[in-house]
């Protein structure tokens, strides 16, 4: 086996054994992490280090999640990023352990043909948060200036026109009393090939690979003329972007969540101590027998 194909494997098995942590992350313990068979040494403690940081930043999450609640705090936090760039796991991990009516994910499918025909921020405007909301954008109004300017979506005066109009929009929000933060998830062209290979290699991710993700590999370096030009002509004070470096996805999730939770100036909010009410008894009570078609079959 050649130097490349040897270090090509090494990654997949790094890949995978991610998969297995993004499901172990809900209940992962220290006996859980003792396992692992052909992990190293430093390796285990990597992962130990990164589930304590992560349980760590989850739990300041929740505390900003009570703020924005208590304040009516309204935050836009949109992630953008090539194909395969972690966007998603960073997302996940966000709001793992939040409300999902304080905090939610908009990710809009294709325009329909009405839509086309509004203007183009319209159908991004519905989802925006009111008072003591979140929402994380899963791809945005940037789609202009990425996909859209790429795939030949839009006319170049459509495109010029977003970039007009862009700022203005972001302004106006901010003004409204709208907080936007913007990523972007860097990833390297070596990468993003190692991430796909293991999405067509892996069939419980072979979906997340469309036709339209196989054609941005092929326009790799269009992407990056489209996402050169979107950094330089809509980085306002306002809303500037931030770039994730996210060739490391355990790196980046933690580095994303933690540059987050500094961009919005929450506190601790005190809570009353919670008591469990004592359970109401009546006499006359009688719970009636589900009957045993109805009951699902004890299979596990």
């Amino acid at each position: 086996m050649s130097e490349r194909d040897a270090a090509r494997q090494a990654r997949l098995q790094e890949d995978l054994l991610d998969t297995l942590d993004e499901e172990l992350e809900m209940e992962i313990d220290d006996h859980l992490l003792g396992g692992g068979e052909g992990i190293s040494d430093e390796a285990r403690e990597t992962r130990r280090m990164y589930f304590r940081e992560l349980f760590r930043l989850q739990g300041e999450l929740v505390k900003l999640q009570d703020w924005v609640i208590e304040t009516g705090h309204r935050l836009v936090v949109i992630f953008e990023g090539r194909d395969a760039a972690g966007k998603g796991g960073a997302i996940k991990r966000i709001t793992q352990r939040l409300n999902p009516r304080v905090c939610r994910v908009a990710a809009l499918p294709a325009p329909t043909n009405r839509e086309r025909t509004q203007w183009y921020f319209q159908r991004y405007v519905a989802h925006l948060p009111a008072a003591g909301e979140i929402v994380l954008f899963d791809r945005s109004w940037y789609n202009r200036a990425g996909v859209e300017r790429v795939m030949g979506f839009c006319t170049d005066e459509e495109y010029d026109e977003f970039f007009r109009s862009v700022p203005e929009f972001e302004k106006m929000l901010a003004r409204s009393g709208i907080q936007i933060v913007k990523y972007w998830f860097s990833v390297t062209d070596e990468e993003q090939e190692v991430r796909f290979q293991s999405r067509i290699a892996d069939p419980l991710k072979q979906w997340k690979l469309s036709p339209m993700d196989l054609e941005s590999r092929r326009r790799w370096e269009a992407y990056t003329q489209a996402k050169e030009a979107m950094l330089e002509r809509s980085h306002i004070p306002e809303s500037p972007w931030w770039v994730v470096l996210a060739d490391d996805k355990k790196r980046a999730r933690l580095n994303c969540i933690h540059h987050l939770l500094g961009q919005v100036p929450y506190h601790p909010v005190p809570h009353s101590p919670v008591s469990l009410p004592e359970r109401v008894h009546h006499a006359e009570y009688i719970r009636h027998p589900v009957p045993e078609e109805m009951i699902v079959p004890n299979v596990y």
